[in-house]
Order: structure tokens, then sequence, then C-alpha cells
């Protein structure tokens, strides 16, 4: 039987890195995809060195022309991970930086919109395709000082629903994981501009926040369910959290 081949975009570093180990380890093909050309290289030869099958592929998602190129080269492809995002500032509505919010709004919603029109004519072939939306519980309920990425998430959010209505009957299911507080290297440091001690307050007395690993494992097991199964929204959030604004810290 032909491999599965999977696409994971943002796959230099943590929910993406962790999301293609885990498909790899559950036999996909793999194609790694991020902006960052030694971390997605040195991903691939770590997973081709365990046996899987693995390729690094250098790409911006907000890229219409590359992300075109890319997927005429490619092929084949049954899943689609759009893992590729991220959060930049946290100032209220009243001073947010339009910027932020333009560049935001790119990655998290055109970057989605890119990659799944490029993508959606081989998950069309295939017979048996799968897109994957890493959203954010930041798509389903607000919270003050996250304007800018709450609508890019809500618009991430829609976006999979829309698809979902228009591609019912195919053989295409469409699938939306909205993690809440995540602790990776690198999430929150963005977000506040390399600020350590912001990027800290974050997850300041929280004992257990949810890794990129628990994420990749719900992706990992959304995706490997029957063909007929479609996991439409999963939210996952760590124990100690309850909503975007009700943590619990032991301080």
């Amino acid at each position: 039987m032909e491999k599965r081949t999977a696409v994971v975009t943002g796959a230099s570093s943590g929910i993406g890195a962790a999301t293609a180990r885990r498909l790899a380890s559950e036999g996909y093909r793999v194609v790694l995809t991020a902006r960052r050309t030694e971390r997605i290289a040195a991903l691939a030869s770590e997973l081709t060195a365990a046996g899987h099958d693995a390729r690094a592929e250098v790409l911006d998602v907000t890229d219409r022309d590359a992300v075109r190129a890319f997927a005429g080269e490619l092929g084949v492809c049954h899943v689609l991970v759009n893992n590729a995002g991220g959060a930049l500032g946290a100032d209220p509505v009243a001073e947010g930086d339009p910027e932020d919010w333009r560049r935001m709004y790119e990655v998290n919603v055109i970057g989605v919109l890119h990659m799944t029109q490029a993508l959606l004519p081989a998950l069309r072939a295939s017979g048996d395709g799968t897109v994957v939306v890493v959203s954010s519980t930041a798509g389903q309920a607000v919270y003050e000082g996250g304007g800018g990425y709450v609508a890019a998430k809500h618009g991430a959010h829609v976006l999979a629903e829309t698809l979902r209505l228009e591609l019912c009957g195919e053989p295409v299911r469409v699938i939306e994981i909205a993690p809440g507080m995540v602790r990776t290297d690198e999430f929150a440091l963005n977000r506040f501009g390399g600020d350590d001690a912001r990027a800290a307050e974050v997850y300041r007395g929280v004992a257990e926040p949810l890794t990129a690993e628990d994420v990749a494992d719900t992706v990992g097991w959304a995706v490997t369910r029957p063909s007929h199964v479609n996991v439409d929204l999963l939210v996952v959030r760590p124990r100690a959290q309850a909503s975007n604004t009700k943590v619990h810290r032991e301080l």
C-alpha cells in the first residue's frame, strides 16, 4: 500500500515539530515546512535516522506563489496540518499595533487559506484526505489584551467550519484542534518580543500547562480515526485551566 503523506506547517518547533514526530511514528511520510531551514532539516534528519520517512521544505505560508510552487512539486497528499501561527503583543484594542494584527491575520488565517487551497486538489485526489487546523481556545472566547490574536484565531475557526460545510459529501475531513494554555519554548516569548520575564509570567504558578506533545497527541489521535469519523472540534486545556480567564495558580 502507498505510504500516506502528511504535510505539517510551522514544523520547526513546538506543536508543529511534536506533531511531525507523532505522525511519523504513526507511519506517515512527513513533509516538514517552516521558514527556518536549519531547524526543519535537523528534524528531518532526526526522523530519518529513527527509520521514518521525512523531508524538509523551506516555506513561508504567507507567500502564495511559494505555496503554489510547493504544492505543484509535492504531488500526493493525504493530510495537511495547518499549524503555522502565533501571537504578537497583548495590548488592549485601544493601543494595539495594526501591524501586529495584520501579521497575525496573515499567518493564522491567510496562511491556512493558501495551504488549504493549494493542497485541496491532492487531498481530494487521495480519496481519503484530512485538513487539520490548529487554532486556539482564543478562537472560542475573548480575553482582555488578546483582541488581535482572538480575531485571528476566530478567523481560523470559522474558516474550518465553513470549509467543512463546503466539502460535505467529498472524501476530505476537516478537523479543528483548539489548545488552551500550552507551554512551549517560543510561543509566549515571541508574543512579548523576547521578554523572558513577561513570557514566564503567563505560566506563573501553573503546575502543569499543556506541552507540545500533548497537543500533538490529540492531532495524531484525531487524524488516525477511521475515515468515516470526523472530529469536528477538539478543545484541549490543562486541568488547571477552566477557561481563557480562569486559571488555578499555586502561588
